[in-house]
């Protein structure tokens, strides 16, 4: 009797005309993103394109919408990787409707649409809140170093920069003199390298110029500025101002600055150990549920001036999402210490609990009495069993967050280039965090269990 086994013929066709429907089941991610996607309004995406049907068919915003969203939530950013997953992942070719849509196009898509992309983040964010997954009665604050899209060796000093734009503009010149000797009108490839690299190396460089000569100007402008408001007050007051009269300027200054070329927007962080490289800071509120309310980007590596803005932006997107429950308690480790920072925020009838830096290198009391009141009151509510247990719950809440994003879905640098396309892409990937809560969430509901792990 021969063995028995399903037959393996990679030569049959197929009867019947396959149904998309039947290649993942109902509760799988993909459908989730293309439903959620139903319920956000893609009008500025769809705003974008001619309403008379002329040129070239795009591919439908709706389609590209929940290709992207989906990708960043099982972590492959990258256009070609998207391509390449539209051909051999069944996930994939089920958003995509069984098209491959090439990587400049997606890449493309991204950097038109990169605000609209954006603007999903405060829609998902009124999904989980429709789904009571969203209560800020108390949220934690948090910041993580992230790579730029640069190489650290590609940061060059103003004199570098300067020489390199002069030597580039004179060859031009030359080619030019040159091609019009040799070749009148005729058409020549000549030009030197840099001018034909597609990524416009010498504009580059100009604008990195430019840049390290507008921070010169501000520096050099704003010490005029206080000698002027010295002069000024010491005339009307007659007599002399107390303190140390401003020092100027180094007027070696501007040769000392430096700039990466790549992204000139990047800034050297430094990670714990002393590693340094080129990148942002991305900064987060989350909730006790671990829903991202709030998410942004900055250049600055220190925290210190993050609490305001960041509690002002959760509550704005809090707004745009629908969610009337007002910030009760927000959480942030020492780095966030700012006094100012922390009476504004409490003006606005929020409580903020955030430790006084160096803790453990000095007295309390010292410290109390050199912070002043906020300080005391902060000292006095984390000397209390109850303070304590509080303040521990700020780990629970935001940095598993960041454990999710970097480490399980690999959003530990950026794909773009520049503050303001690093800070959609941020908020993209805060979007779609809030989309995979979401899922996990009506799974739980569902009684299915857990969800199946990210696709490697």
């Amino acid at each position: 009797m021969p063995q028995n086994f399903i037959e393996c013929d990679r030569e049959q066709e197929l009867l019947l005309p396959p149904s998309l429907r039947d290649w993942l089941p109902d509760d799988h991610l993909a459908w989730f993103v293309a439903d959620a996607v139903e319920e956000i309004d893609l009008v500025a995406f769809y705003g974008a394109y001619r309403q008379d049907g002329w040129g070239r068919a795009a591919f439908e915003p709706k389609l590209m919408v929940s290709l992207l969203l989906y990708a960043y939530a099982v972590g492959e950013r990258s256009s070609r990787g998207i391509e390449r997953r539209c051909r051999e992942d069944v996930a994939f070719r089920v958003l995509a409707a069984n098209q491959i849509p090439d990587h400049a196009t997606i890449a493309r898509f991204r950097a038109r649409h990169e605000q609209a992309l954006a603007d999903t983040f405060e829609q998902v964010l009124a999904l989980c809140a429709r789904a009571g997954l969203v209560s800020v009665g108390l949220v934690a604050l948090d910041g993580s170093l992230i790579s730029g899209n640069a190489s650290q060796g590609a940061t060059r000093a103003y004199p570098q920069i300067r020489a390199e734009v002069e030597r580039m503009l004179c060859e031009a010149a030359e080619t030019d003199e040159r091609e019009d000797a040799e070749l009148g009108d005729a058409r020549g490839d000549e030009l030197p390298v840099e001018l034909r690299d597609r990524r416009s190396r010498r504009e580059r460089l100009a604008r990195c110029k430019a840049e390290l000569e507008r921070e010169h100007d501000e520096e050099q402008k704003a010490h005029e500025e206080n000698l002027a408001w010295r002069a000024a007050w010491e005339a009307e007051h007659g007599r002399k101002l107390g303190g140390r009269k401003p020092k100027p300027p180094d007027p070696d200054a501007l040769a000392k600055l430096t700039i990466n070329t790549t992204d000139p927007d990047t800034r050297v962080m430094k990670r714990a150990g002393g590693r340094s490289f080129q990148g942002y800071n991305a900064q987060v509120v989350a909730s006790p549920e671990q829903v991202i309310v709030a998410a942004d980007v900055t250049q600055q590596s220190n925290d210190s001036g993050q609490l305001a803005p960041m509690v002002t932006q959760a509550a704005a997107a809090l707004r745009e999402a629908g969610i009337d429950e007002p910030i009760g308690t927000v959480l942030a480790d020492g780095g966030y210490w700012n006094s100012p920072q922390i009476t504004a925020v409490r003006g606005q009838g929020i409580d903020v609990l955030v430790p006084i830096e160096n803790r453990r290198r000095t007295a309390p009391r010292t410290l109390s009495a050199r912070r002043g009141p906020e300080a005391k009151r902060i000292e006095a509510v984390l000397s209390k069993p109850d303070g304590k247990a509080l303040y521990r719950r700020r780990q629970q809440i935001v940095e598993p967050v960041f454990a999710n994003t970097k480490v399980i879905r690999r959003a530990d640098r950026f794909q773009r280039r520049g503050l303001a396309a690093c800070r959609a892409e941020w908020k993209l990937i805060a979007a779609t965090h809030n989309l995979l809560k979401l899922w996990r969430a009506g799974l739980a509901v569902a009684g299915t269990g857990a969800a199946e792990p990210l696709p490697a």
